[in-house]
């Protein structure tokens, strides 16, 4: 029975040495075998791995593209304007060793990313002016951030995939006097607007009246000369009629006279021997 019962201790044992032997690494990580805290062995790939047990202990580290997202940061640009950037990052642990004796975890490691990666972005955005960093030149300037930090990351196992910003802004306190400036520059050129087409509609209106007046008195003075015409064809045609029967003529303009005094139930007073009722009588 006592036997059993050390072949039973001793078969756990064996079980938990074993247990303690054998340890295996995910696809996407790597391994680092320590020994009193200090790393003894080569990185480790995925599959199965042995150890000295209870001596021995494994350190896992990602192997994988990592995100890194920063804060939105001040940034002065050439010109001396504020930007207010928010960036983000690609990277992953090329050298297990290295960054485990230099930061550990990725956590150490996301926090010095951001010191480094903001200052090689705000040196870099100091060399352009606003328009650039917003338009024209923001792959070069990114560029640039990205081989910075790489040179600098090496010392701790990293490596930067790509160094990007997601947007651009101007910081709250900057935004209503940019806005300000915007708005005065609109009204300034409203204004401008304006004041060219009052200018442009006083020229078309003062042609206009020119026009017009010329009309008028290219009108009136074709008006007299065919009234003067038609008043010396008049003439020139009471005159022949005169001259072929000074009677008839005179009958018709008695008519006339008639038609013309006696309406509208009038008066005339005459003396018996007016020459005006001739036909009268």
């Amino acid at each position: 029975m006592r036997r059993l019962l050390f072949l039973g201790i001793g078969a756990a044992l064996a079980a938990i040495v074993a247990l303690q032997s054998v340890f295996t690494v995910d696809e996407g990580q790597q391994a680092i075998v320590l020994q009193l805290g200090k790393p003894v062995r080569d990185t480790l790939g995925p599959g199965l791995h042995f150890k000295i047990p209870f001596i021995q202990n494994v350190a896992v580290i990602d192997s994988r593209v990592l995100n890194y997202e920063a804060n939105p940061a001040d940034v002065l640009t050439k010109d001396k304007k504020t930007l207010l950037v928010d960036n983000f990052a690609k990277w992953r642990i090329v050298n297990p060793l290295q960054f485990y004796r230099t930061l550990r975890t990725t956590e150490r490691a996301k926090s010095r990313l951001d010191d480094l990666i903001y200052a090689e972005v705000r040196v870099a955005i100091g060399s352009y002016t606003m328009e650039e960093v917003v338009s024209s030149r923001r792959a070069e300037i990114m560029a640039i951030v990205t081989s910075n930090v790489n040179d600098t990351v090496k010392n701790f196992g990293l490596q930067i995939m790509d160094v990007r910003v997601k947007r651009t802004d101007l910081p709250p306190q900057n935004e209503k006097a940019i806005f300000g400036r915007m708005r005065a520059e609109r009204e300034r050129q409203a204004k401008l607007y304006r004041s060219e087409g009052q200018e442009e509609a006083a020229k078309i209106k003062s042609g206009a009246d020119r026009e017009r007046t010329v009309l008028l008195a290219e009108a009136a003075r074709e008006a007299e000369v065919l009234r003067g015409q038609g008043d010396a064809e008049a003439t020139a045609t009471y005159a022949a009629s005169l001259g072929r029967s000074p009677e008839f003529y005179s009958f018709m303009r008695s008519l006339e006279a008639y038609r013309k005094s006696f309406k509208d139930n009038a008066r005339v007073i005459m003396t018996p021997g007016s020459g005006y009722m001739k036909y009268l009588k």
